[in-house]
């Protein structure tokens, strides 16, 4: 039975459909996906091209629209627009501890390889099909979106009619150590950045960071806060507000003005939300997996990696903050995490992986791509997306550094590339 409402400035239409949970072995259990279809209410009953949005993650579900601000008011003017929950994820079956709890290491990392940017693939084939009637769609693909988007082109190019893409273009050959070695520097890079900006918080930070290791400190849901749960905090360095939001929230670290006050009730909360898992905990258990191609096991590179980078130590002042990376010490100290910590280190020590994307067919490409790359990107080295566009066919990029990795997430980048493809021909 398919849904449908009016919000303010929207239309909506709903969709759920069945999918294997195992592309490759049909008979071997279920799923269900979900997508959410929106178009201007004046023009609900025009034949309008459709536009999917393949959400950053991974393990992230689509946007919940509230407004027609940003990039979807953009695409709105021209598309109806696909918000798809990814498998695992919102409406879809989602993936949870209970999921994963009574299963083996070996057979919850098997599990979790379903979850991966090839069988997204192939349920959004299927929902092409079964759904709109086998049109050729367009894709517009934000940060692991990309990922998506170069997956898609390697295997079913034939429903695509172009591809956006935004702060997503994967190197094709990059291994988890390569990426980590090329964005532990960034991340660094943006910690200076952030003290430069705000001088004082050096010593605030500092006198956090040693409070935190001279007592037992706890969170609002009883996870002990250690200085490496502090440093990934700084996750958000890569966002365009990201070096605000951080400092406003040790504007607050303390009761009063000195440090021996202790740490707020109010600083501990946001914390707690900011480096918890609880809405998304696939977003941290499949993080290296989205860069495993090969017979080699990622084997928890993050955590390899980080030793090459003293500055990362929990006990340098001042204290740099940490990227986009996981580390196997998450799956014991974050509440929301532990459950997943025999499926992590099943992922890690996976030998299996299928490639993700055919280098060949992508050099012979004939969709039409534009892609801004952020020549800043504190998660995807720019210098592996330049090696990407040299190797893909058909595609066009924006390289700028006028935007953080969430430039989408304002109506430029999208109107941007939106024009960019009118100005090279369209879709086809």
């Amino acid at each position: 039975m398919t849904i449908e409402y009016t919000i303010p400035g929207m239309h909506v239409r709903e969709h759920r459909i069945i999918v294997p949970l195992d592309w490759a072995r049909p008979d071997a259990g279920q799923i269900e996906v979900f997508a959410r279809e929106l178009v201007d209410p004046a023009r609900r009953a025009e034949e309008l091209p459709l536009l999917v949005y393949l959400q950053g993650g991974p393990g992230g579900k689509s946007p919940r629209p509230t407004s027609t601000d940003g990039w979807l008011g953009a695409a709105l003017k021209r598309f109806r627009v696909i918000l798809f929950d990814q498998r695992g994820t919102g409406r879809s079956t989602r993936v949870t501890a209970a999921t994963v709890r009574s299963l083996t290491e070996r057979d919850a990392a098997a599990h979790l390889m379903h979850f991966r940017a090839d069988s997204i693939v192939r349920d959004l084939e299927h929902l092409r099909r079964s759904v709109f009637g086998g049109v050729r769609w367009r894709t517009l693909g934000q940060s692991y979106g990309g990922f998506i988007t170069l997956s898609y082109l390697s295997t079913a190019p034939e429903g695509l009619a172009a591809c956006y893409i935004a702060g997503g273009l994967a190197g094709l050959d990059a291994t988890a150590e390569e990426t980590y070695r090329r964005t532990y520097p960034r991340v660094a890079a943006k910690t200076r950045r952030f003290y430069e900006r705000y001088e004082r918080d050096r010593a605030r930070i500092a006198a956090v960071a040693d409070r935190l290791d001279a007592t037992d400190t706890r969170l609002p849901d009883g996870d002990r806060l250690t200085v490496r749960r502090l440093q990934t905090l700084g996750i958000d360095l890569g966002m365009g507000r990201g070096a605000e939001r951080l400092h406003w929230l040790f504007e607050e670290a303390f009761e009063g003005e000195s440090p021996e006050a202790g740490l707020s009730d109010t600083f501990l909360a946001q914390v707690m939300t900011r480096t918890s898992y609880d809405d998304n905990p696939l977003f941290a258990v499949m993080q290296e997996s989205i860069y495993g191609q090969d017979a080699a096991p990622t084997a928890w590179a993050a955590e390899r990696e980080r030793t090459r980078h003293p500055q990362f130590d929990p006990a340098a002042r001042p204290l740099c903050f940490t990227g986009e990376m996981m580390y196997p010490w998450m799956f014991d100290e974050i509440r929301s995490l532990r459950p997943f910590r025999a499926a992590v280190d099943g992922l890690a020590a996976w030998q299996e992986n299928s490639p993700l994307y055919d280098a060949e067919r992508l050099a012979a490409n004939e969709v039409p791509l534009v892609a801004a790359v952020y020549d800043d990107d504190m998660y995807i080295d720019s210098g592996l997306s330049r090696g990407t566009l040299d190797r893909l066919g058909n595609a066009t990029a924006w390289i700028t550094n006028e935007f953080e990795h969430d430039g989408l997430h304002g109506p430029v980048v999208a109107e941007r590339l939106f024009t960019l493809m009118d100005d090279r021909g369209g879709a086809r």
